[in-house]
């Protein structure tokens, strides 16, 4: 599946365009590097996104089929790192 769309099916960004659009300026990593939209995600693979002073990384566990409910989205995933950096 193509990690534009696997982060909004889990209700990781809000659309696939701002999913899109943040993997165009850098922002989402895959196993480490820089991912492009269309980049293929599979189970097990590690996504990583920065985003202003917020750091996610997850791991993905399965890849739905279709549609998930906002509330299921968690059992697709593990999150390894969560980091809010503080803004002075």
């Amino acid at each position: 599946m193509r990690v534009d769309l696997l982060l909004k099916r889990l209700c990781i960004l809000k659309s696939r365009t701002l999913a899109r659009e943040a993997c165009d300026r850098g922002k989402v990593f895959l196993n480490d590097k820089p991912a492009r939209g269309s980049a293929t995600v599979r189970s097990g693979d590690t996504i990583r996104l920065e985003l202003g002073p917020r750091t996610l990384e997850i791991k993905t566990l399965m890849i739905p089929q279709g549609a998930v409910a906002k509330k299921n989205a968690p059992d697709y995933y593990d999150v390894i790192r969560d980091e809010r950096e503080e803004l002075d």
